[in-house]
């Protein structure tokens, strides 16, 4: 789609919001009814759910029907509306038939070998279109291998789909799928006399049509290797009937050949296998009736880890065939506005507010319902650490900073800081349980375990046991004793990834605090000073005694293995820096957790092409094998539905984030000296067995003296909508993601409610409150008294903002504010990753900015990354 066909759309797209009043905090952008509250835990109604009547029949010699036994069935999904790529959505169901030879992967091709699966899968088309929409049919349901649509058989047995009770006749003949067949040359063997050959095409976004008959025909999202791996899958279903699973959504931006986006409708398609309805055998009945008319090889509950074959007709490899595809459940998805909205339609400069991560998933909300409306500027999320952030707002270079815990003050101007959202960080997890169990539901974590982590104390594998003063120490948290303890049950089969916490490689408040509630243990903290655990293990030398809490951890070891590997040899490294391999945000350790796909730098090859060994990432984890834990945000969590390691709290106690957790821990929170922030000490948390404790709040902090009028009423504006509007939850323009708690004027969030409008009024009216100020400085002037001007000694009360209704626009808009009219291009972010880059490259970024522009009145933006 052209620059110019896409801004016209997404234009019309927008207006029909507007006109709806749906931008802003309505039901949704696109149009759709307000969507439910998400069944994860919070007892609501699914956003969607249908039951149907599934029964599998077979066709006698004499023309009479074998009926097998009906399933009645319902499909729930948590969220449906206002979706955001790689947004996973939670889909589940009950009272299918139970499945068996369960796959050790059930993604992709690797699921196909199964038996009664629930297959699941993403969709361009809707069941009945409406103007401008696509039907659903086979042909546009995403699959990442040609595997999943093509059936070329030369065995008459293998053919199952060509007695389809419920197919056309044209699709039961020798060759069917896709008329013509492509030649030869594209299909080789396609069409070979005594061959049965079904193509079930691939129609993409674009038009084009990919004959799926080998791997080079299919679209290159499906490439081996691909950027992502499979989405779609071959559930299983249990004992009962039930079955559930995160299913991973993916937008244009991940999947163009697919091309869903806020324009395009999509659907989400279930099809609980019950096997193919068979039409009258032959006679003498063939091999081909006869494989569609069997039943299963593999008893359910039953697992088939070796990958041996299955009865074709219950499998998942004929989900396409027409007795299979006419029980699928239908289940309509529309996504949000892209990433890209605000830059398409808003011709403005942006505003830039800088700083913390832990905003990111709340800004890609909030920000349309800025840039939208002209009585509003253009807001601007740019990710960066708190204190580079806060130093850049400090000298010019941003209206606002976005942090989450009070900063150093250099310059001379007092700063404000408005409680802007409650959020915080987990230790996300991906663990499988052993014998293909499933994942684990419940990971417990204590202090010790992350400071053992964080200060390379596992050796990792053999190659570590060389390193001085440690060599007793365990290879991975999954084999030492603390951990089992916690989390019985668990595999103890090494992985390198097992050695490490994937971490920040820059200074973040989350560090600070995540060490915070590490030095509040007093187990913690003795083994950081060089006291061994109760089982011997013993902290790396190179870390005993690291001074915390800090808002960076170092890596600090210098071991370098000796070994006889010849790539090691040639490439020599310090070994235990490999495995934390840290990165610069919080959205790479997501996606890193979403994908299974460690950090660690170990894998050491030779390159064929030019015959040298090299050094990188090692492979994605083997699903029923995988082991990873991250340092993510809450908002991550949700959005990529991650799951979150319960933190001790009080001893013995183990706390998750939820709602409640992240309340009991406000409750907790002490006010600062007058708009300066709240602090949550980690030894309150030590006495409660409620309070989560990576509970964090943000703020938006700014100068309250010297700051550019419109620029204050700008920052002023922010906090009165972010604190107002923005806390409203729902997945929608303006309103709040899950994954923070939203900010009431009353109840336990009532405290940092009316802080919020404290520091809005001061912002705005740039008058600080008189006890912020520095004391006067009284210079004589020659008569004995004073002089210099009045220091105000009250501030003007901060006007009342009540908490507007829910489904309703709020009756009064907050006051327009002067905008530049000219696009101005910007650099991208640079990620800041040590206490003196975070203050000297700012500093020489607003100097070279300074030296190149010379718009009266812009200030100094930086274009953020790209958020999907």
């Amino acid at each position: 789609m052209s620059g110019r066909v896409r801004r016209r759309a997404l234009a019309a797209a927008v207006l029909l919001g507007l006109g709806s009043g749906l931008v802003l905090a309505g039901p949704s952008s696109t149009g759709a009814t307000e969507p439910a509250a998400r069944a994860s835990g919070g007892g609501g109604a699914p956003a969607y759910s249908e039951t149907k009547t599934l029964q599998r029949v077979v066709t006698k010699a004499d023309g009479s029907l074998q009926e097998f036994p009906a399933y009645t069935v319902t499909v729930t999904a948590d969220q449906t509306t206002d979706l955001r790529g790689r947004q996973r959505i939670r889909i589940a169901w009950k009272g299918a038939q139970p499945s068996g030879g369960r796959a050790s992967n059930p993604f992709g091709e690797s699921g196909l070998a199964q038996e009664y699966p629930v297959v699941i899968m993403q969709c361009r088309g809707v069941e009945d279109p409406g103007e401008g929409e696509e039907q659903l049919r086979p042909e546009t349901c995403w699959t990442a291998s040609f595997a999943q649509r093509s059936q070329i058989t030369r065995s008459d047995g293998e053919a199952a789909w060509r007695h389809d009770l419920d197919a056309d006749e044209a699709d039961k003949g020798r060759v069917s799928g896709l008329d013509p067949l492509p030649g030869a040359d594209v299909c080789p063997t396609a069409d070979i006399a005594g061959y049965s050959t079904r193509l079930t095409p691939f129609v993409a976004a674009s038009g084009r049509v990919f004959p799926a008959c080998q791997a080079d025909q299919m679209p290159p999202e499906a490439a081996v290797g691909a950027a992502f791996p499979a989405a779609e899958l071959a559930a299983f279903t249990d004992l009962d009937g039930r079955g559930e699973v995160q299913f991973e959504v993916r937008s244009d931006v991940e999947n163009e050949s697919l091309g869903c986006n806020h324009e395009t409708a999509c659907s989400i398609v279930v099809i609980p296998i019950v096997g193919l309805s068979c039409d009258q055998p032959s006679s003498p009945p063939t091999a081909s009736d006869n494989a569609c008319r069997r039943t299963g090889r593999f008893v359910p509950g039953s697992g088939n880890f070796a990958s041996e074959g299955v009865d074709q007709a219950v499998s998942p490899t004929l989900w396409w065939a027409a007795s299979q595809w006419k029980n699928r459940f239908t289940i309509p998805i529309t996504f949000g506005l892209p990433p890209d909205t605000c830059d398409i339609l808003d011709p403005r400069a942006p505003t830039g507010f800088y700083g913390t991560e832990l905003l990111a998933q709340a800004a890609l909300q909030w920000s349309p319902a800025y840039c939208l409306r002209k009585d509003r500027f253009k807001f601007q999320h740019n990710q960066m650490s708190d204190e580079a952030g806060f130093t850049l707002m400090e000298n010019g270079g941003g209206a606002a900073a976005l942090v989450s815990s009070e900063q150093t003050r250099v310059g001379p101007d007092p700063v404000g800081y408005a409680p802007t959202a409650i959020t915080g960080f987990a230790i996300g997890y991906v663990v499988d349980r052993p014998d293909n169990a499933g994942e684990l539901a419940t990971l417990r974590i204590t202090p010790r375990l992350v400071a053992k982590l964080l200060t390379q104390s596992y050796l990792g594998s053999d190659l570590g046991r060389g390193h001085p003063g440690m060599e007793g120490n365990p290879l991975s948290i999954m084999q030492d004793p603390e951990f089992v303890r916690l989390n019985p049950g668990l595999s103890q089969i090494n992985q390198e990834v097992g050695a490490t916490l994937l971490s920040l490689s820059n200074q973040s408040d989350i560090i600070r605090q995540l060490t915070a509630w590490i030095m509040e243990d007093r187990a913690a903290r003795d083994f950081v000073a060089g006291e061994p655990d109760q089982w011997g293990m013993v902290v790396n030398p190179n870390y005993e005694g690291l001074a915390l809490p800090a808002s960076e951890i170092p890596l600090l070891d210098d071991f370098v293995p000796e070994t006889g590997n010849t790539c090691r040899q040639e490439n020599p490294a310090v070994y235990f820096n490999q495995i934390a391999a840290p990165v610069t945000t919080l959205r790479k350790i997501s996606e890193a957790l979403l994908d299974a796909h460690p950090n660690v730098q170990t894998r050491c090859e030779l390159d064929a092409d030019t015959g040298l060994y090299k050094v990188g990432r090692i492979g994605r984890q083997s699903y029923g094998s995988r082991f990873m834990l991250g340092l993510v945000s809450l908002g991550d969590v949700e959005r990529y539905g991650l799951k979150a390691a319960a933190l001790q709290a009080a001893p013995g106690k183990f706390v998750a984030p939820s709602e409640s957790s992240l309340a009991a821990a406000v409750s907790l929170m002490e006010p600062g000296e007058e708009t300066l922030p709240f602090t949550l000490d980690q030894a309150a948390v030590r006495t409660s067995s409620k309070a989560y404790p990576g509970t964090m709040v943000v703020y938006t902090a700014a100068r309250m003296q010297n700051l550019d009028e419109a620029d204050a009423a700008k920052v002023s504006q922010f906090i009165r909508v972010a604190t107002s509007e923005g806390q409203r939850p729902g997945p929608g323009n303006g309103q709040l993601p899950a994954g923070y708690l939203p900010l009431r004027r009353t109840g336990v969030t009532a405290g940092l409610y009316a802080a919020a409008q404290d520091v809005a009024t001061a912002i705005g009216t740039q008058t600080p409150p008189a006890s912020t100020l520095p004391d006067p400085v009284e210079p004589t002037d020659g008569t004995g008294g004073t002089g210099g001007p009045e220091v105000p000694t009250t501030v003007p009360d901060a006007p009342a903002v009540e908490e507007p209704p829910v489904a309703e626009e709020p009756t009064e808009a907050p006051p327009p504010v002067e905008e530049d009219t000219a696009p101005v291009a910007m650099p991208a972010t640079t990620a800041i990753s040590s206490r003196t880059a975070g203050l000297l490259l700012p500093l020489l970024f607003l100097g070279g900015l300074l030296g190149s522009l010379a718009v009266a009145g812009t200030r100094f933006l930086v274009r953020p990354p790209r958020q999907g």
